[in-house]
């Protein structure tokens, strides 16, 4: 009989930190634990952390202080990113009970099972230990689930600590991971997000690759739409365009690809695997293939050696490109990234400006796909209800729309013609 009765998690980053928070939380109410929520007073608090941002890292601090005045003697286990990355830093925050680094935080149950509200434990292992992959997805979501399809990555971008954090590509089997998505089948979700580090990367060169995975999960019954997180754009093929876009029953028309940067001298000091000119032309792919696809797009800007010049490279470069929406990332220096060491830091002010100058750039972009479909019909997957009485959802080519709030419409698809886009860049429907 475990010592603890309740456990509240909570997941800082990405869509594949959701997947496996979801995925470990399952284990302990397996074991007997409650879910709760963080301010139910649970007796284990699990903090998943990222390490993309310096935020995440004060984030981190903060939720220990905040769990430690809603119980002060429960245990609190962090794991994650910044877990692997900074164990000792997060070991001596006051609170903290246990530190599990990407080796060990799937065995969070057993290792909970050993300590108690006064240890103090770090277990993590070398990266390059960690060779192992854990299938994941979050369930929770009536309409949406993420599927972790691969986990880590083989590329070291200058910038990037996510190979120290997460370790080699690796991913399951397509037949291992086609029995994670029929769990999903059985289950009320609509829609399922194929998350991952680098999941272009499927199958790493093997027998299998990524394009083989996406037409064994088209065949599925029981889920209804598939998006793919985030592709990297040498990792796009026209042969996974054109399936996606003319022969697929259940992909969606919206691609998420990140870019980083406009100019080929920045690419270069990012060790990105791409120029821009293949860039461009997977764009013109898609949407020569299919007009109304959706297309986000990640740039960073204040990248060490940015000039003015070469800002306004990628910013012309963003402008001129058919695409809906931006995310845009302030470079932050990250502790053992070739990057920190490069010379030519750019002003703090500097890399604000440019970012106000993306996001505004972001909302035009956004604004005008928002207007190239007004008039056209989607099919939308309605989710929840706003505190005014609306309810929303996103189509098929991620255009979040919204009517009002009627309670059988939650977690069903339905057919809209777009009437008018409003105040809030949401569309509203005939």
């Amino acid at each position: 009989m475990n010592q603890y009765k309740k456990v509240a998690f909570y997941t800082l980053g990405c869509k594949l930190n959701f997947s496996e928070s979801s995925t470990i939380a399952r284990g302990f109410e397996e074991g007997g634990y409650a879910r709760v929520e963080f301010d139910d007073t649970p007796d284990v608090f699990v903090i998943n952390t990222c390490s993309v941002t310096e935020n995440a890292d004060k984030k981190c601090k903060q939720l220990v202080k905040k769990a430690k005045k809603i119980n002060p003697n429960a245990f609190i286990s962090i794991i994650g990113c910044y877990a692997q990355l900074k164990p000792e830093e997060i070991a001596n925050i006051q609170g903290v009970n246990l530190v599990l680094g990407a080796n060990e935080k799937f065995n969070l149950l057993k290792h909970i099972e050993k300590y108690d509200s006064t240890s103090s434990a770090v277990l993590n292992s070398n990266i390059k230990e960690t060779k192992e992959f854990v299938p994941s997805f979050s369930l929770g979501d009536r309409t949406r689930s993420f599927l972790k399809i691969q986990d880590g990555c083989d590329y070291f971008c200058t910038f990037c600590t996510i190979p120290l954090a997460r370790g080699k590509s690796r991913n399951a089997s397509i037949a291992e991971t086609i029995q994670e998505a029929n769990k999903i089948a059985t289950t009320e979700i609509k829609e399922v997000v194929l998350t991952g580090v680098n999941i272009g990367d499927f199958g790493q060169g093997g027998d299998e690759n990524f394009f083989g995975l996406v037409k064994e999960l088209d065949k599925i019954e029981g889920i209804d739409r598939y998006r793919i997180s985030s592709i990297e754009p040498n990792l796009l093929s026209n042969e996974i365009i054109d399936f996606c876009l003319r022969s697929a029953k259940r992909f969606v028309p919206h691609f998420h690809i990140p870019l980083q940067s406009g100019s080929d001298l920045l690419l270069e000091a990012m060790r990105r695997k791409y120029d821009s000119s293949l860039y461009r032309d997977r764009i013109e792919q898609i949407k020569s293939t299919n007009a109304n696809t959706c297309i986000g797009v990640d740039v960073i800007v204040g990248f060490p050696g940015e000039t003015d010049e070469q800002f306004m490279v990628t910013y012309n470069f963003l402008k001129d490109l058919d695409i809906s929406y931006l995310h845009v990332f302030t470079y932050s220096e990250r502790a053992n990234t070739t990057a920190k060491k490069m010379a030519n830091s750019v002003p703090m002010h500097v890399r604000r400006d440019r970012s106000k100058m993306l996001h505004i750039l972001s909302e035009k972009k956004k604004r005008a796909f928002y207007t190239s479909q007004l008039e056209k019909t989607g099919v939308v997957l309605w989710e929840n209800e706003d505190h005014d009485g609306w309810i929303h959802g996103f189509t098929e080519n991620y255009i979040k729309v919204k009517k009002r709030f009627s309670e059988e419409c939650v977690n069903t698809f339905e057919e809209v013609r777009y009437a008018r886009i409003d105040m809030d860049g949401i569309m509203l429907v005939h």
